[in-house]
């Protein structure tokens, strides 16, 4: 990957985007792409944010930790999208602008907990398991407005939305339903919170799917960066 290429996959990506868009009746031109540099070194961070990008999402920790303190130079957004321990909450209510992966009430009370009164609160998404796969973090649908409302309670936090990982290999069809059920499950926390506003939803290979049921948000590592060695 050099620099040149990333800029070209930014490019492409920005136009696919733009297009999955303009064909959905859920136009929105204002799709925030978040670029997954997950073991990506700093640098390739450095240049997709000199090709426009400035929202970037991280799983891992202690190598986001040294990303951060090397890019601090440059005006990024940080977002957490990983499964989140509890011995890690400090760390990421210190250090992240953005959680996406909050899916049960002790995790969201240590993260108010932590966050500093000199910050803002962190932005939320909860994490949902629209597949009801075993091996995958999230709450689930019928118990998500109990954790939204523990969440909505919460002076360190301010719930967004919702984000979720349909299972992987799925066809158009399945994609679009488990989509849909979180654009569902998303109006109908509005009844409780009508500012939510995010769908975090949609990664390289499903994100034409995803736009189509209402993304706001979406997650993009591969197309930009290619496949990772780990």
């Amino acid at each position: 990957m050099d620099k040149q290429q990333l800029s070209h996959n930014i490019a492409q990506l920005l136009s696919r985007v733009r297009r999955s868009a303009e064909k959905s009746q859920f136009s929105n031109s204002d799709i925030l792409v978040v670029a997954v540099s997950k073991t990506r070194p700093a640098s390739h961070i450095r240049w997709a944010h000199e090709s426009g990008l400035s929202h970037f999402g991280e799983n891992y920790l202690q190598e986001a930790l040294s990303k951060i303190d090397e890019l601090k130079d440059l005006p990024l957004c940080w977002h957490f999208i990983g499964p989140i321990q509890s011995n890690k909450t400090i760390s990421i209510a210190a250090h992240f602008d953005w959680v996406h992966s909050v899916d049960r009430d002790k995790i969201a009370r240590r993260l108010s907990d932590q966050r500093s009164p000199h910050k803002s609160p962190l932005q939320v998404c909860l994490q949902v398991n629209v597949s009801g796969e075993h091996s995958k973090s999230g709450v689930t649908l019928a118990a998500l407005p109990d954790l939204a409302k523990t969440v909505l309670a919460l002076p360190g936090l301010t719930l967004r939305g919702l984000m979720a990982i349909p299972a992987a290999g799925s066809d158009e069809k399945q994609q679009r339903q488990d989509f849909a059920a979180m654009r569902a499950a998303l109006s109908e926390l509005q009844a409780l919170a009508p500012g939510l506003d995010t769908l975090s939803m949609g990664m390289s290979a499903d994100l034409e799917a995803a736009i189509a049921e209402g993304a706001t948000l979406v997650r993009v590592g591969t197309a930009l960066f290619g496949p990772r060695n780990r």
